[in-house]
């Protein structure tokens, strides 16, 4: 039976399981943190740093975890208060831990990437921002083809944000707005109207940012097509240079905000699927090229250019022009990645400012990849960047159990198999976390839970 012949709900119904969304491999669930420990660490980001640095500069991560009020649908490490007296302790332990890390890098770091996430970034003022990204930057070796990016709440995201971040080389930003439809933003916790996007949309770009992203999801609790379309009909005047389109994960049991609304709220399986090729569709005839998984731009904007130059990357942060072998990731929860090793921070602010204060870095638990796993990464990164992935120089033994996970994908038309690679096709492309996990051998050796991952679609 090919995809022709199973119906679009058939198709769903079949691959719409829990699975990961791949930022990394392995993804976290799975690390094995038994033989992890600092020492091992420091010696895995000195040496990828050592090795690396000259040529392709690091990436930074710094995250602030304060929000003022809970996003119900959301899935990040935040922290909800109105306390705004939290801002200088929390600062000050992120400009510590980045002194440890330049204590071990033994010399001046070449910074290609930066994105400030959260939480909410401009919860912070202008002010205290600024104390933080100029203790970061000081000293530090800027490239010529770095791209700086911050993410913002439309409802406190001030003039003096925008201007201040400008003056860093911040270029890029990212404004979530998830759904334009009152009664989502209800539910969800997320109010922010349309005027209030369009006014700091037309700020940015008057004073010089070069790329606007919009955060889209689907999926969300009383979402209709109706809402989907009207929200892709706004979005479309606004015209931002990126789009992130993301699937809505219900992880309850992780997130307990996400309790405000039960199941019989969601769109079911087939509308969900709907609600997304109704918006991919409007985005594509708007102008948008669909980048990887999730993401879209449009044709004059860096992420699209990577694509076709075959630059582009994914990582903790998402979908990134270039590839950095190392990415130090600042502040609690956050992830630092050397390709051969995941190191992540303890995830409350107490126990993060308490170790920083000790002098020690945050870590909580991390994994050293083993040669399989470095095999595994790099065909998974190359499915969700290019849809396609071969495997000369791989084990045949390894490559002849995915293969045969992958038999049946083929024959529902959702990819191509020949002797040595693989090509997802068009009809499979919704799918391509189903293609990743063919190649998730520690999904599969481990017992499984379910209630790990939201589901694919």
């Amino acid at each position: 039976m090919n995809s022709q012949e199973y119906s679009h709900s058939e198709l769903i119904k079949k691959y719409n399981v829990p699975g990961p969304r791949y930022t990394s491999y392995p993804t976290v669930p799975y690390w094995e943190s038994e033989n992890f420990t600092s020492s091992e660490w420091i010696k895995q980001i000195s040496k990828s740093f050592m090795h690396t640095n000259a040529q392709e500069g690091i990436s930074l991560y710094i995250h602030l975890p304060y929000c003022e009020s809970l996003c119900t649908y959301c899935g990040c490490n935040t922290r909800i208060t109105v306390n705004h007296l939290v801002e200088t302790p929390y600062i000050n332990a992120v400009l510590q831990e980045w002194t440890i890390y330049k204590r071990i890098l033994g010399r001046n770091p070449k910074i290609k990437e930066i994105h400030v996430g959260g939480g909410t970034p401009t919860f912070f003022s202008p002010e205290n921002l600024f104390l933080l990204l100029e203790g970061i930057l000081c000293n530090s070796i800027i490239m010529d083809d770095a791209e700086f990016s911050f993410e913002a709440h439309p409802n406190n995201t001030t003039l003096e944000h925008l201007k201040m971040l400008y003056g860093l080389g911040f270029k890029r930003l990212s404004l979530g707005i998830q759904d334009f439809d009152p009664k989502v933003q209800e539910i969800v916790n997320r109010k922010q109207s349309y005027e209030q996007v369009r006014v700091l949309t037309l700020l940015a770009r008057e004073i010089g940012y070069t790329s606007i992203n919009f955060d889209l999801i689907y999926g969300l609790p009383l979402q209709t097509l109706s809402s989907i379309e009207d929200t892709i009909k706004k979005v479309s005047v606004l015209k931002p240079d990126r789009i992130s389109f993301y699937s809505y994960a219900h992880i309850p049991w992780i997130k307990p905000g996400q309790r405000k609304f039960t199941e019989l709220d969601l769109p079911a399986d087939e509308v969900k699927r709907q609600l997304y090729e109704t918006g991919r569709n409007m985005l594509e005839e708007a102008g948008y090229t669909e980048i990887g998984m999730d993401h879209f731009a449009l044709p004059s904007d860096s992420l699209y250019k990577s694509l076709t130059n075959g630059t582009l990357h994914r990582n903790f942060m998402g979908y990134t022009t270039c590839h950095t072998s190392t990415l130090i990731g600042l502040g609690c929860s956050a992830i630092s990645d050397t390709w051969t090793a995941f190191g992540q921070n303890l995830k409350t602010v107490e126990g993060y400012i308490r170790e920083v204060k000790n002098g020690n870095l945050p870590l909580f638990k991390g994994h050293l990849l083993t040669e399989e796993d470095i095999i595994l990464r790099k065909h998974i990164l190359n499915i969700m960047c290019r849809m396609k992935t071969s495997w000369e120089d791989s084990p045949r033994s390894s490559m002849a159990r995915i293969i045969k996970r992958l038999t049946s994908m083929q024959t529902d038309g959702l990819l191509h198999i020949s002797p040595t690679s693989i090509e997802v096709t068009d009809a499979g492309r919704p799918f391509i976390r189903n293609v990743c996990m063919a190649f998730d051998e520690r999904l599969y050796k481990k017992s499984f839970n379910a209630e790990i991952f939201s589901k694919v679609i």
